[in-house]
């Protein structure tokens, strides 16, 4: 099937663990006490410790990834950061094609969470362009 333009992704979620983002942390190097000390992570202002920016960013690639299927290649990610994600919360992303050129896809997208009965945006505005080939 080719994408078409208005067309939603499905929505992708997942739980946000400590061991997430620990593993994390080990496989990029970050290893910044607000993304794995509590006690540091409140000192400076957060409830709790946080997880990375591109770890919830990866998330919103692999909703993506997901819908595009296994012939895909990403070849630009852009996200804008508005809010940070706490451990055991639900990260869903999703997203809408908003351009097809060929075999180019544009994907507007975003990663919100339910907090204190209101919906925040990790990422409100992030786009993914992939490379499709065949069908999905």
């Amino acid at each position: 099937m080719t994408p078409s333009v208005g067309e939603q992704l499905p929505a992708f979620a997942r739980v946000v663990t400590a061991d997430d983002v620990a593993a994390y942390a080990d496989a990029g190097g970050d290893r910044n006490p607000l993304h794995l000390d509590g006690e540091f992570a409140r000192s400076v202002g957060f409830d709790d410790v946080i997880a990375h920016g591109m770890f919830t960013m990866g998330h919103m690639a692999a909703a993506v990834s997901r819908w595009a299927g296994p012939d895909a290649v990403v070849e630009r990610i852009t996200a804008h950061f508005r809010a940070p994600v706490f451990m055991g919360e639900e990260i869903r992303a999703g997203g809408s094609v908003r351009e097809v050129d060929g075999g180019t896809v544009t994907v507007d997208t975003w990663v919100a969470v339910d907090r204190h009965g209101a919906t925040e945006w990790p990422i409100k505005k992030g786009q993914v362009v992939i490379r499709v080939a065949g069908d999905r």
